[in-house]
């Protein structure tokens, strides 16, 4: 079972879009997925079902089918994680959905993370919530890889997810706010891991199964640059040219040299360049399908028809990419 979190500190990049038709994508390889919505503001669930399943999931009289009815007895005192619930959403996708309430879980995990460095075993379950019941999850479908999204910051929410990792996949958008993203990701995630090596060995409950210290990079994903003859444009070149000299300097800690800079399409951390795929994006999201599921009756006609057909090679060359660097055998 493989974990995988698309994490990037700036939003707006396309995340939450790229997680939702990269689950599709692999679903489509007759992988088996289990995406996690661990973002408080949802919009991956948002993006799997409709409103009326999301007012079934959210009843004022409690969230029980969410990842936070899932975490609640440890939140409330009563318990640990319980078993998830897992939406179907395909034959090889399910879904445990986010939950606005998650956001109530920050302060709990804030004030558990340093008491793991006093061998308190319920701050150990606390900080290692996620990820059993992400791993709970997947036993639940079988699953060979867990697709994780989270919120664009370095809380103690995302901490946690990330500690949940094995692999980290960081979407970008060829600009200085992305840039800066990375900036402030890598030392962050560089920080988390050898934090977490200090703890977890301090964990006075041997039953207790916890995360091994990972949150490996894979690589990163530049999305929604517009092209022009196949090349991006000139307002963008200067932004997209400098993505691997910051990559490698702030998330992998290696000396790169300015100088030698290069563009991320001959770049070996660079996973996928993904095109703006313009208004097939609001089209897939009135359909709630996945770009590349498109059909002439959503609208998907004439040169749109082409470019879904694109779509869908792209997305299975960056799925195919991204099982490659985790390790992940395909069907």
């Amino acid at each position: 079972m493989t974990t995988l979190v698309l994490f990037n500190n700036k939003g707006g990049v396309g995340k939450t879009s790229l997680c939702y038709n990269l689950a599709w994508a692999f679903a489509d390889l007759d992988l088996s997925v289990v995406a996690v919505d661990l973002d408080p503001q949802a919009n991956l669930t948002a993006m799997f079902l409709d409103d009326e399943r999301l007012e079934q999931l959210w009843p004022e009289s409690g969230h029980a089918k969410t990842v936070y009815g899932a975490i609640q007895p440890l939140i409330k005192g009563t318990g640990d994680v319980s078993e998830p619930h897992v939406e179907d959403i395909s034959d090889n996708i399910g879904l445990v959905a986010g939950d606005l309430s998650l956001s109530l879980f920050e302060d709990s995990l804030s004030e558990n993370w340093p008491k793991c460095l006093d061998r308190q075993e319920r701050a150990f379950r606390v900080v290692s919530a996620f990820y059993r019941v992400i791993r709970a999850a997947m036993a639940l479908r079988q699953a060979h890889l867990a697709l994780v999204d989270v919120g664009p910051n370095l809380g103690a929410i995302n901490r946690a997810a990330l500690v949940a990792a094995e692999h980290v996949l960081v979407p970008l958008n060829p600009d200085l706010f992305s840039l800066q993203g990375l900036r402030n990701l890598g030392p962050a995630l560089r920080r988390w891991r050898e934090e977490w090596e200090e703890r977890v060995d301090r964990n006075p409950e041997p039953g207790l199964p916890l995360p091994q210290p990972a949150m490996n990079p894979v690589g990163y994903v530049v999305q929604q640059h517009a092209v022009r003859l196949d090349r991006p444009v000139l307002a963008y070149e200067r932004w997209m040219k400098r993505i691997p000299h910051v990559y490698r300097e702030a998330v992998l800690g290696q000396e790169s040299c300015a100088a030698t800079e290069a563009d991320p399409s001959s770049d070996k951390h660079c996973v996928a360049l993904l095109k703006h795929y313009r208004s097939l994006m609001p089209m897939a999201m009135e359909a709630r399908k996945p770009i590349f599921h498109l059909r002439p009756a959503d609208g998907a006609i004439g040169s749109h028809a082409d470019a879904v057909q694109e779509a869908r090679r792209d997305f299975e060359r960056l799925a195919r990419a991204v099982a490659a660097r985790c390790g992940l055998e395909l069907p």
